[in-house]
């Protein structure tokens, strides 16, 4: 998932065009898709649950074997890739912690180990405290290094990002080229963003390692849909399932093109509806929850708010999905202060310009524009490439009186319709 994960789609396309659908717009073939949203035994789950087992009950003969922890956190950071199930997530963590208390956090493979698992969790400055220690101990010093670029860049600590690139720059180097890729998508660079993740791609196949190529088109199929290549980043969703039935985020990239290009909601539904059944991310009920909206279909809209507030009340969410809490809070009147108190806890935590943009939002939403403006344009405006981001900065600038400023950005956001969906459509035209 791309902790961290947590993206959609990407495409551009023009205000113009129908919201019908018409053949001109159809990308997608139920023909193409349709078999992997068959139930299936699930074999990669099977082996996760073999695997666990063994791990566990060699803990249970010889428990003061902590190399058998790290194993057993391994299982259980795939059983999260699979099923984002956030027990296992959080059992990897206490295997990984208790790793690194018997080697008194001194090895720096279950630092690393550890400070993924909080990447995954969002929580990323105690993830950089322990990377920090895997720097200082020296063991494998490039693979710390990348994951160094990683928490930085989402962090927001370009300068040190710049650095760390820099110490490791190999552009024969997979690691290497999809760090500099996501780090240009980040600064406005797409084009070049594409060129490096096509280019990791090849390395990933010369390598014939699956896990990496279906990786690999995931993202480039984000990039392609970014860059308005419709039919490319289907196409890509595509060869990810072809090497991985079981895989959620392909499945859900494809109903977003069946549902925000096609403007096909129930076909989209139906294909969410499988992925459902599979992976429990609590993400999945509020893009139901959208395109229902968009069918108009306020009860089932509201019965899949509910379902995502009832997940996520659990503790062992922490932080991971604050975004989606405050953006759902800010236009629920009895939330609005909720919304504001949860984005200020977001940027000190995180002070990037995208949680300035929830911070300002939320300051909009309760009626205090003018403090929304301040925050826009010293932390959000020309320092974010995100539409969503901009499309908020709009609101504000419209309801502050620079009007001027609003239309430019509008121009802009024209050409986001897709990334942001169908609903976004008529927000855009009312600027």
């Amino acid at each position: 998932m791309k902790y961290i994960q947590l993206i959609l789609l990407f495409v551009t396309f023009s205000i113009a065009t129908s919201c019908s659908n018409s053949t001109d717009k159809q990308i997608t073939n139920t023909k193409d898709y349709n078999a992997y949203l068959k139930a299936t035994e699930n074999n990669s789950l099977e082996n996760i649950q073999s695997d666990s087992n063994f791990w566990s009950q060699k803990l249970k003969k010889t428990p003061n074997q902590f190399p058998y922890y790290a194993k057993l956190a391994s299982a259980n950071n795939a059983m999260f890739k699979l099923t984002g199930e956030i027990e296992s997530l959080k059992s990897a963590e206490k295997n990984l912690t208790i790793a690194n208390e018997k080697t008194f956090y001194n090895n720096a493979g279950y630092l690393r180990g550890l400070a993924r698992n909080y990447i995954s969790q969002h929580r990323f400055n105690e993830a950089l405290l322990l990377l920090k220690k895997a720097e200082k101990n020296g063991e494998k010093l490039q693979q710390t290094q990348f994951m160094l670029i990683d928490v930085n860049l989402e962090l927001g600590n370009l300068k040190e990002t710049e650095k760390y690139l820099s110490k490791v720059k190999n552009f024969k180097s997979f690691d290497y080229l999809i760090r500099l890729s996501k780090y240009n998508d980040h600064i406005g660079n797409l084009d070049k963003a594409i060129a490096y993740l096509e280019a990791s791609l090849e390395i990933a196949k010369s390598s014939n390692n699956k896990t990496l190529i279906q990786w690999n088109y995931t993202n480039l199929a984000d990039y392609y849909g970014h860059a308005g290549r419709i039919k490319d980043s289907y196409n890509a969703y595509l060869k990810a399932l072809e090497l991985n039935p079981k895989d959620s985020y392909a499945k859900k990239g494809i109903a977003w093109i069946v549902y925000s290009y096609e403007r096909n909601p129930k076909e989209a539904l139906r294909i969410l509806e499988t992925v459902t059944q599979e992976n429990k991310s609590p993400n999945y009920h509020l893009l139901k929850a959208e395109i229902l909206d968009f069918m108009e279909n306020s009860v089932e809209k509201k019965q899949q708010i509910e379902k995502y507030i009832t997940q996520v009340s659990d503790s062992n969410y922490g932080v991971m999905y604050h975004k989606y809490d405050v953006l759902l809070y800010a236009d629920n009147k009895d939330l609005k202060s909720k919304a504001l108190n949860i984005a200020a806890q977001e940027v000190r935590e995180r002070p990037t310009a995208q949680s300035y943009d929830l911070l300002a939002w939320s300051y909009f939403k309760n009626g205090q524009i003018e403090k929304a403006l301040e925050i826009t344009e010293k932390f959000v405006l020309n320092k974010t490439y995100e539409p969503e981001a901009l499309l908020h900065a709009a609101y504000i600038l419209k309801a502050n009186g620079k009007m001027q400023e609003a239309i430019m950005l509008k121009e802009e956001l024209v050409e986001s319709i897709y990334e942001l969906g169908p609903l976004a459509e008529k927000d855009i035209l009312n600027i």
